[in-house]
């Protein structure tokens, strides 16, 4: 699939400013104004992040509030009830709460709910408030969801069941009717960094009680490896707070990792230092497989395992539920590219559409990402629940799939999502009315130039600029994420030594040479490009830079993203 290449601007001033100050070379100085990093100070922030840049907690509104309804829980005997949602933000929440709890409070006060993701659906649930009546809990404190959850948070009030709210999700203008609602996205709430997850809430719940009752540091530190974990996982911004919960999560995380995440990391069999991007495809899927499956109330007991060999007993479920929701996916994947390939009308739209009844619940969202890494269009895959179709559905950038869905609400029992994502539910007849409307409404309203992916550059430079120093420098930027993502550079005129070749039968490996310097990499997947470079034309190459450790020898190398002919022929 081709791509648009968008080299992205930044301001030379402030670049220029930054390279005297930090005596670095100018193509990254650019690269950390692009991030809004322009001075010394900032650049000293960001490149040695320190615990004591975390906010205080309590500058959060409704945080003192919610501080004294927990310590008056525990003074006064009452039972406390942790609810979360089921994904890795939900179960991470949960899981650093009781722990914390359990540290302050009897073990026999306090429980747990995960509620399921089929029988209940995601969020606040009434089945989840009924069993906290039915078993006399006094307090639900709701992390990763409840912001939204107004009527059955009033029903809890009914009940004189009380509610504290931890999330991070946008809150509507009213608010649930609770003691206490943590949330910095809050219209008047004052917190200085608004992306935390909801996980990243909880942690600030904890900090919270943890100074209020004096305790070390270290007893909610410990916690980090799993705030990282959700923080990977969720996707939020590596920026500010969570860029430096991130840091030390991931030292604690490589370093003494609790005994479930340790688990996992041993069932990866990956011995390299982990990563961000290790925690987002090898944990993340393994603890989301759970609930995809079947129920994520054992990802939960894996978190909050002291005993190893108990913690490995949950970590192997939660392995065995990634490889049946692989094998699902999989298959899944394969049978609707198969409909769309075999299918002229399909291949022609703008939009997707499947439907098969037989199809995993749990998958469909994955899957609906999968197809848009072939055919980049919005995308909605559906299966069928007892007598209802439902799925998700997923978009591309810069196209709001929310307004999509909305407009096809004839066709549809409910809906909900957001920008880029969504869920939807019909009945099966009308599930071929609701494919013909949104393929109307997409082709009415994308811009044509959003059905071609987009590739962000952060800097040309060339050859003779890939040093070690110059890599080191990019390390120091990690961990990698959402808004400081690892620096994509591009270098023009390049030239094939006529030794790189076809791998594995779809990938590519690279001998290139610019400035008389020759460097090797590696590009997934692009095997189909190779004729590209038997016509022996300068190239230009897009790539990221990382090491390549072979018979004990470590060098850099390119991974290369893309390539295609220079425009630009001159040396």
């Amino acid at each position: 699939m081709e791509k648009r290449w968008k080299i992205i601007e930044s301001d030379k001033n402030k670049a220029d400013s930054l390279q005297k100050s930090l005596a670095v070379s100018l193509s990254l100085c650019h690269i950390l104004v692009q991030r809004g990093i322009d001075t010394f100070e900032k650049a000293k922030d960001y490149f040695r992040p320190q615990l004591s840049h975390l906010h205080d907690p309590f500058l959060m509104k409704d945080m003192k509030k919610a501080v004294e309804r927990i310590l008056y829980a525990v003074d006064t005997n009452q039972k406390i009830l942790v609810f979360g949602d089921y994904d890795v933000d939900g179960t991470t929440s949960v899981a650093i709460m009781y722990r914390f709890l359990k540290k302050i409070y009897k073990e026999e006060k306090i429980d747990f709910y995960i509620p399921h993701r089929y029988r209940e659906g995601y969020g606040i649930s009434k089945q989840g408030i009924d069993f906290a009546k039915k078993n006399n809990f006094d307090l639900i404190i709701s992390l990763d969801c409840g912001i939204k959850s107004i009527e059955l948070i009033r029903y809890a009030s009914s009940l004189q069941l009380d509610f504290i709210v931890c999330d991070h999700h946008l809150p509507d203008e009213e608010l649930p009717p609770a003691v206490a609602i943590l949330n910095p996205k809050q219209k008047d709430c004052n917190y200085p960094y608004k992306e935390l997850c909801g996980c990243g809430v909880g942690f600030k719940l904890i900090t919270a009680l943890a100074q209020q009752l004096g305790l070390n540091e270290e007893e909610y530190l410990c916690y980090l490896d799993l705030v990282v974990t959700a923080i990977g996982a969720d996707i939020v911004p590596i920026t500010g707070e969570n860029r430096v919960l991130a840091f030390y999560g991931l030292q604690k995380l490589n370093l003494n990792p609790s005994p479930g995440i340790k688990a996992l990391i041993e069932l990866s069999k990956i011995e390299k230092k982990f990563s961000i991007n290790n925690v987002v495809f090898i944990i993340a899927p393994r603890v989301n497989a759970a609930g995809r499956m079947d129920d994520a109330t054992k990802a939960v007991r894996m978190f909050i395992e002291d005993d190893p060999v108990k913690a490995k007993e949950y970590a192997e479920m939660l392995h065995s539920d990634n490889t049946d929701r692989k094998d699902a996916d999989s298959t899944i994947t394969e049978e609707a590219l198969s409909m769309i390939a075999n299918n002229p009308e399909m291949l022609a739209r703008k939009s997707t559409v499947v439907f098969q009844s037989h199809w995993h619940k749990g998958v469909v969202g994955i899957v609906a990402s999968r197809l848009i890494e072939i055919y980049y269009r919005p995308t909605v895959v559906l299966t069928l629940g007892e007598s209802v179709a439902g799925g998700s559905a997923r978009s591309v950038p810069g196209f709001n799939l929310y307004e999509a869905v909305h407009a096809c609400r004839e066709y549809l029992i409910g809906y909900g999502g957001h920008f880029a994502a969504a869920g939807m539910s019909m009945l099966p007849e009308n599930v071929e009315g609701f494919s013909r409307k949104f393929e109307e409404v997409v082709n009415a309203t994308i811009d044509p130039y959003l059905l071609i992916p987009e590739l962000n550059i952060n800097a040309t430079i060339g050859f003779k600029d890939i040093v070690k120093g110059f890599y080191k420098i990019i390390t120091q930027m990690e961990p990698y994420g959402p808004e400081n993502l690892r620096p994509v550079f591009i270098t023009k005129n390049v030239a094939n030594t006529q030794w790189t070749k076809i791998v594995k039968e779809q990938h590519l490996r690279f001998v290139v040479k610019n400035e008389n310097i020759t460097l090797t990499g590696i590009g997934f997947n692009l095997a189909e490009k190779f004729p590209l470079l038997q016509m022996n034309k300068p190239i230009d190459i897009v790539y990221t830079i990382d090491e390549n450790e072979w018979n004990g020898e470590t060098n850099l190398q390119l991974k290369v993203i893309d390539f295609r002919i220079s425009e630009n022929i001159s040396a």
